[in-house]
Order: structure tokens, then C-alpha cells, then sequence
């Protein structure tokens, strides 16, 4: 049997078939995967904000933790990040489209023009139920291909009957993908995955690795393009991330010598971000990912935000980032023009 490989596919040659498979988000892709933005692109920045229930972070996973009530703040939040021109992507998950209010409350958006929408999968509370509760499960690349299937249909044709419009952006719930998730995205008619965590390692919990994976986008298939959550590595030793893993990486980071910093209000200060935004500017990054979970634009429901003092951090640290990006001419831009730009490049 002869295999050919090319950057974003395996062609499986013998006995007179030809199988196309889409290459694997849970593997770094090949430099040769890289989609090059033209130069006239500039640079641009985005949002995907998770929108989903609210449940204790610390304890077990449960599938009666499905409240829904800190949607009520995202339009007066929606309001401040639309007021900086961004147009923030929301990926809901099954919670959110199943409770009529939550669902209204994005379908109201999404009429005014004032957010898109996506996928976002938690499968401990997307039925079908058929695996058991645990930390492993909690990622879906985990659970056996058929089940995968289920759940993402399931919650696919549900988003689809609440919005009118068959959602094609997609997120693993806890950047949970694996090695099957590309083909069933593909199949469900996909066409931009933004699972993967660049410079993350979550293989402690039972989930993938991204240590390795690139911070630019890619070509997964002819049909479905990644772009990664924008991370980036600082201080003066941040050209050689390999020492971050190593075993003086914990006391380097400490010194301040090497960070690994994500765009996210949560758990990043402002100084830390706009560090981070400054080496990628430096580096020619063009594009970038940043998130949130909605819960945090109410006090209580989030680790990050657990009182009116941090929900004040909070904005002021998109303030921040905002301005910044302003300075650098950084523009916005929404996930529909990204898809376009990305399978048009």
C-alpha cells in the first residue's frame, strides 16, 4: 500500500481506493498547512466568547448544573464590546440554546446584528448521555467516535432550528478535541475550528497536548480552516519555548525570564496581555483569537470574576487591550470575513 502525504490531508492508496482524511487537530500541523494572509489583510483582531451555563469550577462535573441566569448582563456587555467595534462571535452551547430565554436573548442579538454565532460542545450536558461523569469524558475527543457524533449533531440541528442558520464555527468545550474531530466537523459542515489552545498542555487532566501547536492559522482540509486561540511566549528568553516544559521552566517563568500568556481577561493581567501583543506585533502575527466565558460579565459565576472589583478589572482590561490595539492599528474584524479571508488566502 502506498500512502502519499500533503499538508492537509492523507490520500490512502490500494486495492483500487482512495480514501480522503481530514488532517488531525489534536497533531501540530506541518509548516506547509499555514494559511498566509496577504499583505493588504493588515492586522486584525477577533473575539469568540464561550457561552455557556454557570457551575462551580472546583467541583465535580454534574449534568444538573445548567443555569443560564448571567445571560441577562450579555446584551448591556455586548453593548461595550460592539462600542469598541467588535462584533464578538458567541459560541453557545446546549444550555444556552435549550433555555428559551438564553436562546432569545442570542437569536435578538444576532437579528440586530450585533453578535454571529457558533458551537461551542460541553458534553457532559449535550445529550445524548451515554458515557459516564468523570474529568476524562469532560473532553469530547475523548468519548468513542459515534458518541462524538451524537452529541454534535444533536447540539448542531439544535442551534440550527433556534437561529435559522446552520452554525459553521465550532469549539471544543475545554479545548477537548481529538483525533476524530476533524472528519465529524467536516461531515457536520464546519468550515472554522477555534479548539485549539496554542502552547497548552492538558494532557495531566486527561486531555490534549498543544504545547507544540503554531499560534498562525491553518488548512485543516479543502473545507475547514483552524485558527488557534492567540497565545504567545515573553521576556527575554520567549525564543526558546522549549524551556517552559523543561525543569527550570517553572522557576524561569517566576523571574519573570519566560511567560506564556494567553489573550484573555481571565486570569491575565493587562500587563501580561499587552506584553504578549507587543512580541507577536513584533513577530508579524496579523490575526488574533481572544476570549472570555460569558459568565464572567457577572460577578460570582467565574473564578475570575467574584465580586464588582473584578468585574471592574475586567473591563478596564479590554480597555486596555483595545487601545492598544488602536495605537498599533489593529482592526477589528468578525468571524465571517475571517472565514473568508482564511479560504480565499
Amino acid at each position: 500500500m502506498l500512502i502519499v502525504r500533503f499538508t492537509t490531508k492523507v490520500i490512502v492508496i490500494g486495492r483500487g481506493k482512495i480514501q480522503v482524511e481530514c488532517a488531525r487537530l489534536d497533531l501540530p500541523p506541518p509548516v506547509t498547512a499555514r494559511i498566509i494572509l496577504p499583505t493588504g489583510f493588515g492586522r486584525r483582531f477577533a473575539i469568540f466568547a464561550d457561552a455557556e451555563e454557570e457551575f462551580d469550577w472546583n467541583a465535580p462535573f454534574s449534568r444538573d448544573s445548567v443555569a443560564t441566569s448571567a445571560m441577562s448582563a450579555l446584551p448591556e456587555a455586548n453593548v461595550r464590546l460592539v462600542a469598541a467595534g467588535c462584533v464578538p462571535t458567541h459560541m453557545v452551547d446546549w444550555p444556552i440554546v435549550d433555555t428559551p430565554a438564553t436562546a432569545t436573548i442570542i437569536r435578538t442579538l444576532v437579528e440586530n446584528d450585533q453578535c454571529d454565532v457558533g458551537t461551542q460542545l460541553h458534553p457532559w450536558v449535550n445529550p445524548p448521555f451515554d458515557e459516564d461523569l468523570s474529568g476524562r469524558n469532560s473532553y469530547l475527543g475523548n468519548l468513542p467516535i459515534d458518541l462524538q457524533r451524537a452529541k454534535l449533531f444533536a447540539l448542531t440541528e439544535r442551534i440550527e432550528r433556534a437561529f435559522g442558520v446552520r452554525p459553521t464555527i465550532y469549539r471544543a468545550g475545554r479545548y477537548g478535541i481529538g483525533r476524530h474531530t476533524a472528519d465529524l466537523l467536516v461531515e457536520a459542515g464546519y468550515r472554522l475550528d477555534v479548539s485549539i489552545r496554542s502552547l497548552f498542555d492538558y494532557r495531566r487532566q486527561g486531555g490534549p497536548d498543544f504545547s507544540g501547536h503554531p499560534v498562525w492559522p491553518w488548512r485543516v482540509s479543502d473545507t475547514l480552516n483552524e485558527l488557534p486561540l492567540t497565545a504567545a511566549f515573553t521576556g527575554r528568553l520567549r525564543r526558546y519555548p522549549s524551556i517552559y516544559n523543561g525543569k527550570i521552566g517553572g522557576l524561569l517563568a517566576r523571574t519573570g525570564m519566560i511567560g506564556r500568556v494567553p489573550l484573555t481577561p481571565e486570569g491575565v493581567p493587562l500587563t501580561d496581555a499587552c506584553e504578549a501583543i507587543r512580541c507577536l506585533l513584533d513577530d508579524g502575527h496579523q490575526l488574533f483569537s481572544l476570549s472570555f466565558h460569558t459568565p464572567s460579565v457577572v460577578p460570582g459565576h467565574t473564578p475570575y470574576v467574584r465580586d464588582a472589583a473584578d468585574l471592574r478589572t475586567f473591563w478596564s482590561w479590554w480597555d486596555g487591550v483595545f487601545d492598544l490595539f488602536a495605537k498599533n492599528g489593529v482592526l477589528p474584524i468578525r468571524s465571517t470575513e475571517i472565514m473568508h479571508a482564511l479560504e480565499t488566502a
